[in-house]
């Protein structure tokens, strides 16, 4: 069965303005602490070809290396590249200090 939701790990883990990637079940997912220490989590699936997305703190966009896309870790909103669509998003919340993604 599918994996509903899962701990990604402590608040503490996950600097701002760095992510972590994680297997959520069966897809990869990118959980994000902006820039603001906002936390956003997507499906880290690149909606062009499928290649794993990455967070690059440089620049503070999520990018994918296979084709140079690029999207707004806020929104997940495609902004440069080939990818036709933003990244499928997932819940986050904090619970007792954790942070917890959901679909």
């Amino acid at each position: 069965s599918a994996v509903k939701e899962m701990v990604v790990g402590k608040v503490a883990d996950i600097p701002k303005n760095s992510a972590k990637n994680v297997k959520f079940g069966s897809i990869p997912a990118i959980v994000i602490n902006d820039a603001q220490g906002n936390l956003h989590a997507f499906s880290a699936k690149c909606p062009h070809l499928g290649c794993t997305v990455a967070y690059k703190g440089d620049i503070s966009k999520i990018y994918c290396a296979c084709h140079g896309g690029m999207y707004d870790p806020q929104s997940g909103k495609n902004i440069a590249g080939p990818p036709p669509k933003p990244l499928d998003p997932l819940k986050v919340a904090i619970v007792n200090d954790e942070i917890v993604i959901s679909r």
